[in-house]
């Protein structure tokens, strides 16, 4: 993975809006450039998070990973063990990134009319949440989040089931999702594909096989499957780079759908591996 000492990039954190954190990833290249809003996965802005911001900046893009936990005043430590879930509020979720969006159309590095939206794990919801809201995003996508059981309900946190942001999603989306992930089955990403052909909303959703919860992280060796991370970030580059160039066709539904996956297939039998 890319780090911070990267000759290609210039990084580092800066604060905007209402006193919200993001870590800063700019390419060293000339002219405005397009950005993308990478969401951290439950553990926060952790090196893992940076990393990746730092590859997207490394492909040419302007790269922001805002810290959504920021209002927690617990254990940080523990959330980034994993041992503490911070819940997001979506009405909150929602002004911080409209502050990340207000952010980046400030830069002079930035050109705003080509803006996407990365959601990880736990934040795959807010990137879904955003692409609802705004109607002036390139594009959104998930890494293994979204789709999972109780994105399906409602609470207190997230007053709307995920199948009505899908309705109101106005961009492309890209969907990324595992054979072996423990939280979100086979079934939930074929109803989440039937959202989204049923409310004619352009996608390309890919299932790579025997594939974890996580497995893009490989700060998580049990959990890291090399060949698909490596798969899945040029789709993702491919993606980026198709919806910012105009090169998806915004005046007609484009569905693709590519999974890879055992007849044997049971979900019972996925673990959460580290």
């Amino acid at each position: 993975m890319a780090r911070q000492n990267s000759p290609q990039v210039r990084s580092s954190t800066v604060r905007f809006g209402s006193g919200i954190a993001a870590f800063r990833a700019l390419p060293k290249a000339k002219g405005k450039r397009p950005a993308v809003i990478f969401l951290h996965e439950r553990y926060g802005v952790v090196q893992h998070t940076k990393d990746l911001a730092l590859k997207l900046a490394q492909a040419g893009y302007v790269g922001l990973a805002p810290d959504l936990f920021w209002r927690f005043t617990g254990d940080k430590k523990a959330v980034e063990r994993g041992e503490v879930r911070v819940e997001l509020r979506d009405d909150e979720v929602l002004k911080d990134l409209g502050e990340s969006i207000d952010y980046l159309s400030g830069l002079n590095a930035v050109n705003a009319s080509r803006i996407s939206i990365i959601g990880v794990c736990q934040t795959g919801r807010q990137s879904v949440l955003l692409g609802a809201y705004r109607n002036d995003l390139s594009s959104c996508v998930v890494f293994y989040g979204a789709a999972g059981g109780r994105e399906w309900t409602t609470d207190e946190f997230r007053p709307e089931p995920i199948e009505s942001l899908i309705k109101k999603v106005s961009c492309p989306f890209l969907g990324v999702f595992g054979e072996a992930d423990h939280i979100i089955s086979l079934d939930d990403v074929l109803r989440f594909r039937g959202c989204l052909e049923q409310n004619k909303k352009s996608y390309h959703i890919q299932l790579y096989p025997d594939a974890p919860h996580g497995w893009l992280n490989d700060t998580m060796p049990g959990r890291y499957r090399k060949e698909a991370a490596k798969d899945a970030w040029k789709l993702l580059l491919s993606f980026l780079k198709k919806t910012f160039s105009n090169g998806w066709e915004r005046d007609r539904i484009l569905w693709t759908f590519e999974s890879n996956f055992s007849p044997d297939y049971d979900f019972k039998r996925n673990v959460r591996l580290e």
